[in-house]
């Protein structure tokens, strides 16, 4: 048993309340899993299949909200303090932003579904000055969509829930591939058109 695990058989739905919290802000947990697991837990009947989704939807909303305050809190100053060091210049965080304001939806909906994308989604929300109102509703239903999700695979699955961190692991690398290979696809189409 992982510590992770153990960690959620010890202090149940708040244990997993906090985790998914840390694991949106940015903590390297693998939330596909822990959700996985708590709806494994479900299928038991140590927990309750609705409480679960709720506490599990609670947990995803707060975290990836404190992400959008950040996200405007720390805002463009800090990227233009620190981009320069990770080669990020103004012209491409001009990009991001009006590229978010056109596509922000599909980002805070689908983007819980891809490590890595989750985790940045909200901070680019906050400071793209992406207006508050149209974030939570967005980033809310991809809350309770990708929560219900995993713990339901989780409850239908039982003794099997492991099966699926080898099978969203692959996932999400072939849906890092189609996103690597959309993002090539419009920068060469730029540089034909220049």
């Amino acid at each position: 048993m992982t510590d992770l695990e153990s960690f959620i058989v010890h202090y149940g739905y708040i244990g997993m309340f906090i985790v998914l919290i840390l694991g949106i802000v940015g903590m390297p947990f693998p939330d596909e899993v822990l959700l996985t697991y708590v709806g494994y837990h479900v299928s038991l009947g140590n927990m309750s299949l609705n409480l679960a989704i709720f506490i599990a939807i609670l947990g995803s909303i707060s975290g990836i909200s404190i992400s959008y305050l950040l996200g405007q809190w720390l805002g463009v100053p800090f990227i233009k303090r620190f981009g320069p060091k990770l080669r990020i210049k103004e012209k491409q965080i001009d990009w991001v932003r009006n590229h978010f304001n056109k596509y922000g939806a599909t980002f805070l909906i689908f983007g819980y579904f891809i490590p890595g994308i989750r985790h940045v989604t909200a901070y680019v929300a906050g400071f793209s000055k992406y207006h508050y109102f149209r974030f939570a509703i967005f980033a809310y239903i991809g809350a309770i969509f990708w929560a219900s999700t995993f713990i339901i695979l989780g409850n239908i699955l039982g003794d099997q829930w492991e099966y699926i961190t080898t099978f969203f692991s692959q996932a999400s690398k072939i849906m890092w591939l189609i996103i690597l290979t959309g993002v090539l696809i419009i920068i060469l189409r730029k540089i034909k058109r220049n």
